[in-house]
């Protein structure tokens, strides 16, 4: 255990090191002289509310280039506006230390003080604050893969920002809902929300902070291998960065650069003699490195650890595979630190388990007294008859608990993968054949989210999930995750079943008669749905080792998203394959070739109701 400390601790000394021969980059990244006037004045000023707002500022612009002066200044700030008693000072400062500590991944740290500038903002009536708190938070639970927790405090930040009038927060939220889409897969999604958001600053005149948007669009692209429009955007965003001086949004246009030279070098077919693959890679490695050097001087580790993953990759594709690995230690060293245990437990107990903790608490007390009474007593017997109650109290705790442990565990994965997992530890991708697989999707999800406050949103979409979870389980259908206001289910697997295309449409025709039955009863306080079915093989397995998930991948999966883009309110619609399977059971309408995104001209049709013959 000690190597291993020694060894973690080695890689991250060359992580930091290099990053302390950086100083030039500030003078290049920043405006130096703005942060020695503020400096100066900070000397002649009084310990007045003055002096809090000017330390705030420094916090501020010391985020992304001397994190521990950030630190330091938001420190100060906050014990200043203590003193004087200034709520408002002391939310701002504590919000602008949170900030510090996201640079840093120190998430639990952050999420702590952005909690107490929310709880004194909503004290003090700000709802502005409160708005970009809420954002705020959202971004840490993104960073930390809770995507449906992102959500929930992005709609707060958006319903707050708007009682506010604040159209700078509004601006802002847009990156993060568009960011979750796109970790969810909902590509569409996710550059709806980026372009809304480019307008949105466009009119809210923050246009310096164009750079992030363009990236992410940009980034888009690079997911889904166009390597031209990526780098489109890509130079758009740096273009931007340079411009403005923000080292966080310049690390990132020169990060996403190197992810689209990568594309442009792998995903064509390029003539014999071609040169353009080599240039490409190099100019990866360069962006890269660069790239790198900034997220040094910011201590962004998550900025660092995406860096190293990518140059470990463009190594490996030049060929150099002693430098890809040395970045691939590297990368996986911060991974551990960033995405640690700690981290996720302490998040955990911070956001659940208060009431657990004080009863904890109790039981301590409780224990502490019943052990001096027997001291006291000095009864050996009455000790042993307390000792097996005690005994048999534990035992019933653990046995219910275990059986909490296995209900949990099988929502999570289908019993015979969870079955295979505790008995071998680990599970293997397998490939099926003959499955169905359907995608919904809520049309007017985010107009709801602004007819609805964040909790009746939340409700609903659950109330709806639901009732499509025990649809699924009535027919045999596996569920395998929501993406946002989506819900993908399959049949077929892990057990196969002849009948898996049937089932899986009379399950579909039952979410829409749920839906429209819910629409007549609550009218514009639900949503209109639409459905997408496709039969085909997929490979289903467990991916990543924390907050692992149960997935499915393959071109199966794919088209069944086309078919639901492609479908329209309240229609169940399928494909030529899923078609020729329950033709003989219901009736559907042809309806042609339709042109798919990136699947080219498919036959699709609606699923009319059973066939009375």
């Amino acid at each position: 255990m000690f190597i291993q400390h020694v060894n973690f601790l080695l890689k991250i000394l060359i992580i930091i090191l290099p990053a302390l021969g950086c100083e030039y980059l500030l003078a290049q990244t920043t405006d130096r002289s703005a942060i020695d006037s503020m400096t100066h004045l900070l000397g002649r000023r009084k310990e007045d509310t003055n002096k809090v707002k000017l330390m705030i500022q420094l916090s501020s612009a010391y985020r992304f280039v001397d994190n521990e002066s950030g630190i330091l200044y938001g420190k100060n700030a906050l014990q200043l506006a203590t003193s004087l008693g200034w709520k408002k000072g002391m939310a701002d400062a504590l919000l602008q230390l949170a900030n510090n500590y996201t640079v840093r991944s120190e998430y639990p740290l952050a999420l702590a003080d952005f909690y107490k500038a929310l709880e004194i903002y909503n004290q003090i009536g700000k709802k502005a604050g409160s708005a970009e708190a809420y954002r705020s938070i959202a971004y840490v639970y993104r960073d930390q893969g809770d995507y449906n927790k992102a959500l929930e405090f992005l709609l707060k930040a958006f319903r707050l920002a708007a009682e506010s009038g604040d159209k700078v927060v509004i601006a802002r939220s847009y990156e993060p809902m568009g960011s979750i889409y796109k970790h969810m897969g909902n590509y569409a999604k996710a550059l709806e929300y980026y372009f809304k958001g480019l307008q949105e600053i466009e009119e809210a005149g923050i246009t310096n902070e164009t750079s992030i948007l363009y990236g992410d669009v940009g980034e888009v692209y690079i997911l889904e291998n166009d390597g031209p429009n990526a780098m489109r955007y890509e130079q758009k965003a740096l273009d931007v960065a340079v411009k403005s001086g923000e080292i966080y949004a310049h690390a990132w246009a020169l990060l996403d650069l190197g992810k689209s030279c990568m594309i442009l070098a792998t995903d064509t077919v390029h003539p014999p003699g071609y040169t353009g693959r080599k240039i490409n890679l190099q100019n990866a490695v360069r962006y890269l490195e660069q790239a790198l050097v900034l997220a040094k001087q910011m201590q962004s580790f998550r900025t660092m650890r995406i860096c190293y993953e990518n140059l470990a990759q463009a190594y490996r594709l030049n060929g150099d595979y002693k430098k890809a690995l040395e970045n691939s230690d590297i990368f996986r060293a911060i991974l551990d630190s960033v995405f640690s245990r700690e981290n996720s437990d302490r998040i955990a107990r911070m956001e659940y388990n208060r009431k657990q903790y004080a009863d904890s608490l109790r039981v301590v007390d409780a224990r502490k007294s019943a052990d001096l009474k027997l001291q006291q007593q000095k009864n050996y017997t009455y000790l042993g008859v307390a000792g097996i109650l005690l005994l048999s109290v534990f035992s019933f705790f653990i046995i219910r608990e275990r059986g909490k442990s296995e209900k949990l565990l099988l929502n999570i994965l289908p019993r015979e993968v969870a079955d295979e997992l505790k008995s071998k530890g680990v599970t293997k991708a397998r490939h099926y054949d003959n499955v169905t697989v359907i995608f919904t999707d809520f049309i007017n999800f985010t107009k709801a989210g602004e007819r609805m406050s964040p909790q009746e949103l939340i409700d609903e979409l659950h109330a709806c999930f639901k009732a499509f979870d025990e649809i699924a389980g009535n027919y045999g259908i596996e569920k395998i995750k929501t993406i946002g206001d989506a819900w993908l289910a399959v049949c077929g697997l892990p057990k196969s079943d002849s009948e898996h295309a049937e089932k899986v449409v009379k399950a579909a025709m039952e979410m829409t008669a749920f839906m429209q039955n819910r629409q007549s009863q609550l009218g514009d306080k639900t949503f209109s749905i639409r459905i997408g079915i496709h039969s085909g093989s997929v490979v289903a397995g467990i991916v990543g080792v924390k907050k692992f998930a149960y997935d499915i991948w393959g071109d199966a999966v794919n088209t069944a998203a086309r078919m639901e883009q492609n479908s329209e309110a309240a229609k169940v619609n399928i494909s030529q394959t899923t078609y020729d399977l329950v033709k003989d059971k219901f009736t559907c309408i042809y309806r042609g070739e339709i042109e798919a995104k990136n699947k080219g001209a498919l036959k699709m049709y609606y699923v009319a109701g059973q066939s009375l013959t």
